[in-house]
């Protein structure tokens, strides 16, 4: 199972992700700092640099998180062992992607 073992800020809300596999991806996550709970974030670009790896995910100042799979998979952990993540994504909140249907 893939986890991740170390992250880098990028520009523009975008991280790079170093999995435990070596692997690496990147995501922008800009569309998931939604709700009172990230305002922070959103609200000052140097506290979401402050971005560390905790218990394999992504956590800020506040133990403010992201789920793991989202940012590795865009969802739930494929069933297929052999399943890659994509190397480059913009993730998207899952009420955006229900508001696109």
């Amino acid at each position: 199972m893939l986890l991740i073992r170390s992250a880098e800020p990028l520009e523009d809300y975008w991280v790079r992700l170093t999995l435990t596999d070596g692997s690496t991806v990147e995501r922008n996550v800009r569309d998931l700092l939604q709700g009172p709970v990230f305002e922070p974030l959103r609200a000052d670009y140097a506290r979401f640099r402050r971005l560390r790896v905790r218990a394999a995910t992504l956590e800020w100042p506040g133990r403010v998180d992201l789920d793991p799979h989202v940012l590795i998979w865009n969802g739930p952990r494929p069933r297929d062992p052999e399943a890659r993540p994509a190397d480059r994504l913009e993730l998207k909140h899952p009420a955006a992607l229900a508001g696109a249907r």
